[in-house]
């Protein structure tokens, strides 16, 4: 055609942008291919998966390397059935890693046998690949494979498996790498080379692996600085003139038909030295972007070093290829490490380095970035090699005039791209209507305010739709348009942008968050720190790292990282070094982050990443917060765990949002607080776990929880529940108090615990104010689950997150806390573990709280022993003492101090002797030889003398106090009072009632029996050895007899009842004899004696009816009071029984009862008070006859001695006896007086305190008591802070009792409504 009758074309994508010319040779509609981006391509199989044959019980994995952009996503099946590994670890593992995809059968079994096929697809299509897997069995001589096809004649079927399976064998190989390079550190300018020895078995001539190297994941090819080579066995990667750009983490990759093999180790580069002291290092990894055909942005990333003083600014410089000149790009310091390059020449290509400023000089220049060429960006991607992929867009066809020049139209989607207080780059769309000739353009700025507009580029017009403009004011605000030109002219302008201020838009980032170092090895140390919480554009972290004290800094890393965990290489063995971070955007740096604690460097037993926290629970909420709790890992990796990391998320109509960090410093504890959330909202929360080794996985998230406040009258769940001193019938849990206690204070807590399948039931009837109970009474080897209510007034509120199953059982090696006092006499507690660790620690605590008072206690710990040291014992410190060693697996132990810290092998024992002598000893287990015993009875001090003899061996350890007699007045409580220093001992025996009474006896008849034995045998006299009793025969007979000694045939022998003796041949001697016949008559008294010349002697036995064989009248102390009983032989109805006190008769009530049980009859007095003394007498009467047991209960007992030492404390213990309500209401601003009414001998310590606090007389509290009785409490002006619980506290040597109540103020309704 002429020129005059073409015509011309646009090609335009989807979104109506031009994107070339079409000149058609006929004048029809028609197709053609264009490749707007070639990277796009299916997937494509490198290598496919190779069938195996295998012994059945063997494992057999597959290998495949699959190419195409975006990357394909595969799927693994099994004659056509997706395999979904996940769901079956087992069985499967599938592992993805550079392009490379393993499927791995594991255990085969015959089942197994089948053909398998991956699958990989993305946008531009699918591909798959087949591999068979023949599984034998070693018994079965021929097995039909189903993707084999079916054979005429087992002979051929046979031959074809054998091809098979020879050809999967030759193609299997394995590799293993050996002489493995290690962590490496070069210098700037110096050549490096990395290298393995690889062995590929079977062993094959001339056969090379493929060798791929990585530096940071990504693919290195051989290059000007990168060498690359192949010896046989030895892979060897060298790095020429090396420079930070090349430190990084390096992989050797060893792939074949079979499988692959890697090995990684991290190559640092340090800088070279510098020039000039104190000028900086060279910046790093120089890139150019968004090239076009006179413009280029170039990038780089600031050096780990600033020099002596910060960088204040840097200098970029352009060489064109193929000269030797570099020149300078801009005059004005550069700040952002980013900068547009203008008035370049289209189709010349250029590289950049740039160079660092500081006050003390410029640093060397960086490395050369790859060289770009300066030409229009479609140009390139059509110059651009690979693989084309089909273009889908439209084509439209336009006719123009071809004689006359067309003026362009004006630029499209105009935008500021950058903004700086330096630069402020444009950017648009060229034209749709431009003509065939190429388009410039002219920029126009117009300061805002102003209808001015002034040409930027006058003149040169650009050639790239992107322009950089400098030198604007700093602060102003500017609004820019573009046109269009070619020969024909100046187009219309686009459309102005909006108004723009120059001014940074990129701020520095944030300080980064706390640093841990972590021991690793005896060189290295690894360091975690927490992510700047405000960043754009982050580049990465530098780490640097300083000897402790020293105040030198020097960097870890000279490129930046971009991760929150670094293994810092290169350290000196035992150097205690402190670490901070600092991050790096195109902006500049941060501010350090706060130095670390300071680590050793040296090596650690490993330790793994906690397991996920649990339970993770709401303790409360309000408009804006709430607050949560969870449970500690139940595995800690082998390490403390040293705080946790919170996470939300919003929740709305089921969708959630991201994950967002709630705390930037760990928290120690296992509760937090969630501020300024919004009310109404639902969030979700997670919790991860930190230890030295890393940071756990997230917990499981909570349910959606909405944030609004609690109205709820009973408190929250108790949290934070653990559980320690675990045995095989005991465990010890602990927890904290509700953050929502209600519209009360919590009063108590509520303890359930169920079998692993069982029902929860409560483990006590009262509730306990303690944060801690023991459980007993455990079943070994049962697992059990725990949970906690609490309760205010109100009510009980729900229960606790229960905790995880434990099993109750004593591991093998447990010890327990023992008590030591030395030669001193000081008082120690000793724990010893055997299974401690590198970093454990032995924690003691009392009544499982922190010490408040360290003074008192001091802890020496020394290998697996710690020893808890009393430096001044008293009463306060009387409580119970527990110890954790933490990174175990739960080892810890307890002990109760009391009063009685010498220890004693025994308790206080007494024997009766010869002579009817008594003893009562002890032993003691350890002590010195300054130990001291005071000998106390009745609470008064007793000393050596006729009465008493007393002996303390300090060789044995054994104290002893004899009595030559027992009389009546020694019925009471015997005690042994050591003092050893600053230690203390007690221990006693209480001897009352018919326990008292029967040893008497004892006593008295064997000193009898001794006087008389000592008169009859001094004269060989005759004498009972076994005095008269009676027994009854299996046939019901009741036989009276004794045994005699000493006695010859002149010896008589008579028997006698009721003093009249009975003769051989009358009928009471038969009746002996014939005892079937006996009756009521013939109960008495009986006796037999003997006699002749030497001497004589007796024995008596009274047989009386039951009334007549009733005990005498005791009395037992209770929990809720006193009870007097009597025994009787045989208990008939028709005994008749009356009680009486003081001579009447008692009257029955609810506090008085009186009844029978077995063969005792009781008489039941509950809270006995002064009215209750007196005498006592219970008349039994048979029909016949009565029997009168009478005990003295008057309060005389210190005279009389009747009244038993334990009995009296209920009769003058103090105690509350009335007065006091159960609640209080009361208006605000009324005065409160309560008086209660108090009983006591002596007279008891009155106090009075509210929520467990002591009150004290001041201007708003006034306590009172007068004349031993009412004890009163008056609050002037009470207010609402002054609702809660109170009680009045009594207190005296018998016992101490608490009266409890409850005030609630209340506001009046009109002066609330005023309040609002």
């Amino acid at each position: 055609f002429s020129k005059k009758e073409k015509r011309s074309y646009l090609a335009v994508d989807n979104e109506d942008e031009i994107i070339g010319y079409v000149v058609p040779v006929f004048r029809k509609e028609f197709q053609k291919k264009m490749n707007p981006d070639s990277l796009t391509h299916p997937p494509e199989f490198i290598v496919k998966p190779c069938g195996q044959t295998v012994w059945e019980g063997k494992s057999v994995t597959l290998h495949c390397t699959v190419a195409g952009w975006p990357k394909p996503r595969v799927s693994w099946y099994k004659n056509n059935v997706l395999i979904d590994a996940k769901a079956h670890p087992e069985k499967y593992f599938t592992e993805s890693q550079y392009n490379m995809h393993s499927l791995e059968i594991k255990n085969c079994s015959f089942s197994d046998t089948a053909g398998y096929r991956i699958s990989a697809l993305n946008v531009k299509g699918e591909s798959s690949a087949f591999a068979p897997v023949i599984i034998k069995r070693r018994r079965c001589t021929c097995t039909r494979s189903p993707f084999i096809p079916a054979l005429r004649g087992g002979v051929r079927m046979a031959k074809h498996a054998r091809q098979l399976s020879l050809a999967c064998l030759v193609n299997t190989r394995s590799t293993t790498i050996i002489d493995k390079f290690d962590v490496s550190f070069g210098r700037e300018g110096e050549t490096m080379s990395l290298g393995c020895t690889v062995i590929v078995y079977p062993t094959v001539k001339r056969y090379q692996p493929e060798i791929v190297w990585y530096r940071n994941g990504v693919i290195l090819s051989p290059s000007k600085w990168v060498h690359m080579h192949w010896s046989g066995e030895q892979a060897t990667l060298t790095l020429v003139h090396l420079n930070k750009e090349d430190e990084g983490l390096y992989t050797l990759r060893v792939n074949t038909k079979s499988g692959f093999d890697t090995h990684s180790a991290y190559v640092f580069v340090r800088d070279a030295d510098v020039e000039e002291e104190g000028v900086p290092v060279a910046p790093l990894d120089v890139r150019c972007h968004d090239a076009n055909k006179d413009y280029v942005v170039v990038t780089w990333k600031q050096p780990a070093v600033e020099g002596s003083s910060s960088i204040i600014g840097y200098f970029i410089d352009r060489l064109e290829v193929g000269t030797h000149h570099w020149t300078q790009c801009n005059d004005t310091l550069v700040k952002y490490a980013r900068f547009p390059i203008t008035g370049l020449t289209e189709g010349r290509s250029y590289t950049f380095r740039v160079r660092a400023l500081n006050n003390f000089g410029v640093s060397r220049p960086s490395r050369a970035s790859d060289p770009v060429v300066a030409m229009d960006p479609s140009d390139r991607a059509r110059l651009r090699a690979g693989p084309s992929a089909p273009w889908t867009g439209m084509i439209k066809f336009t006719e123009e005039d071809p004689t006359v020049g067309v003026v362009p139209g004006p630029p499209t989607d105009l935008a500021v791209t950058e903004a700086t207080k330096s630069y402020v780059v444009l950017s648009w769309k060229p034209p749709i209507q431009r003509g065939h000739e190429g388009v410039m353009y002219y920029v126009e700025k117009c300061l805002v305010g102003t209808e001015t507009w002034q040409r930027v580029n006058t003149g040169m017009p650009g050639k790239s739709p992107r322009f950089a403009l400098f030198d604007l004011a700093e602060g102003k605000s500017y609004s820019f348009r573009v046109r269009s030109c070619n020969s024909a002219g100046v187009g219309e302008p686009s459309e102005e942008t909006g108004a723009t201020t120059v001014g940074d838009r990129l701020d520095l980032p944030s300080v980064p968050g706390p640093v841990i170092p972590i021991r690793n090895t005896d060189t290295s140390v690894v360091v975690c720190w927490g992510a700047s919480k405000e960043v754009k554009n982050l580049v990465g972290y530098y780490i640097e790292v300083s000897v402790n004290g020293s105040g030198v800094w020097v960097p870890c890393n000279n490129k930046p990282v971009k991760g929150t965990r670094f293994v810092c290489h290169g350290l000196s063995t035992g150097d205690k070094c402190v670490f901070r971070v600092k991050a790096v955007n195109a902006a500049g740096y941060s501010g350090s982050s706060a130095e670390s604690e300071a680590c050793i460097v040296q090596s650690c037993p490993s330790a793994a990443v906690p397991r996920p926290p649990t339970g993770v629970t709401l303790l409360e909420r309000v408009r804006d917060y709430m607050v949560l709790s969870w449970q500690a890992p139940a595995k800690t990796g082998g390490a403390d765990i040293r705080g946790y990391y919170l996470d939300y998320r919003t929740v709305k109509d089921g969708v959630t949002s991201k994950w967002h960090e709630i705390n930037l410093q760990t928290v120690t504890g296992t509760s937090y607080k969630v501020t300024d959330l919004k009310e109404n909202i639902f969030y979700q929360f997670q919790v991860r776990a930190v230890n030295r080794a890393g940071i756990s996985e997230s917990s499981i998230p909570t349910v959606p929880l909405e944030c609004k406040e609690w109205t709820v009258a009973v408190p929250g769940p108790p949290h934070g529940l653990r559980v320690q001193e675990v045995r095989k019938d005991s465990m010890v849990l602990l927890w904290e108090p509700p953050m929502f206690s209600g519209r009360s204070p919590v009063t108590g807590y509520y303890v359930d615990y169920k079998e692993e399948n069982g029902r929860w039931r409560c483990v006590q009837e009262r509730s306990t104010k303690n944060t801690y109970m023991k459980l007993t009474g455990l079943q070994e080897g049962v697992s059990y689950r725990l949970r906690i209510h609490a309760k205010n007034v109100a009510g009980v509120g729900g229960p606790s997150k229960k905790t995880d199953a434990i099993l109750a059982e004593t591991r093998p090696g447990t010890n327990e806390i023992v008590v030591d006092v030395n030669d001193d006499g000081v008082i120690s507690l000793i724990f010893e573990c055997s299974d401690l660790k590198e970093d454990s620690q032995f924690v003691w605590s009392k009544n499982y709280k922190a010490f408040t008072d360290t003074s008192r206690l001091t802890v020496q710990t020394s290998g697996g022993k710690s020893r808890a040291i009393f430096n001044d014992p008293s009463l306060e410190d009387l409580g119970i003492y527990s110890c954790v060693v933490t990174n175990t697996d739960g080892v810890s132990a307890s002990y109760t101090l009391t009063e009685e810290v010498i220890p004693f092998k025994s308790e206080m024992a007494i024997e009766l002797q010869e002579k009817g002598r008594v003893r009562l000893w002890a032993e003691v287990a350890k002590f010195t030889s300054n130990c001291q015993v005071e000998y106390v009875f009745n609470d008064n001090i007793i000393h050596e003398g006729k009465k008493y003899t007393m002996n303390f061996n300090k060789t044995t350890g054994i104290i002893e106090m004899f009595m030559d007699s027992l009389e009546v007045t020694d019925e009471g409580t015997f005690t042994f009072n050591l003092v050893d220093g600053k230690a203390t001992g007690r221990i006693s025996l209480v001897l009352i009632g018919e326990e008292f009474a029967e040893l008497q006896k004892k006593s008295e008849f064997e000193r009898a029996e001794w006087v008389r034995r000592q008169g009859t045998l001094s004269l060989h006299c005759p004498h009972f050895v076994e005095y008269l009793s009676f027994k009854v025969t299996p046939e019901c007979d009741v036989h009276l007899k004794c045994k005699v000694g000493n006695i010859k045939p002149a010896t008589e022998i008579a028997w006698f009842k009721d003093g009249i003796e009975i003769e051989e041949d009358d009928e009471d001697a038969k009746k002996i004899k014939k005892s079937d016949e006996i009756s009521k008559k013939d109960a008495g008294v009986y006796e037999v004696k003997l006699k002749d010349e030497r001497g004589k002697d007796k024995t008596l036995l009274n047989l009386t009816d039951a009334a007549n064989s009733s005990t005498e009248l005791k009395v037992m102390s209770t929990e809720h009071g006193i009870i007097l009983y009597s025994f009787v032989v045989h208990y008939i109805e028709d005994l008749r029984i009356g009680w009486l006190h003081k001579e009447s008769k008692i009257s029955h009530s609810d506090r008085v009862q009186c009844g029978v049980t077995g063969e005792q009859l009781w008489l039941k007095i509950n809270e006995p008070t002064e009215k209750d003394k007196g005498k006592y007498a219970i008349d039994i009467f048979n029909g016949q006859g009565s029997v009168k047991r009478v005990l003295d209960l008057s309060g005389q007992g210190k005279s009389s001695g009747v009244p038993a030492q334990a009995t009296l404390q209920y009769f003058y213990r103090a105690r509350v006896v009335g007065g006091l309500p159960d609640v209080v209401t009361i208006q605000e601003g009324k005065s409160l007086n309560l008086t209660g009414n108090v009983w006591g001998d002596p007279v008891p310590e009155v106090s009075w305190v509210k929520k467990d606090k002591a009150l004290l007389s001041d201007d708003h509290y006034t306590l009172k008591f007068e004349h031993g009785k009412f004890a009163s409490i008056t609050i002037a002006a009470v207010k609402t802070i002054d609702s809660g619980k109170y009680a009045l506290l009594v207190k005296n040597k018998y016992g101490t009792e608490a009266a409890e109540f409850t005030v609630s103020v209340y506001i009046p309704e009109d002066e609330g409504e005023k309040r609002e």
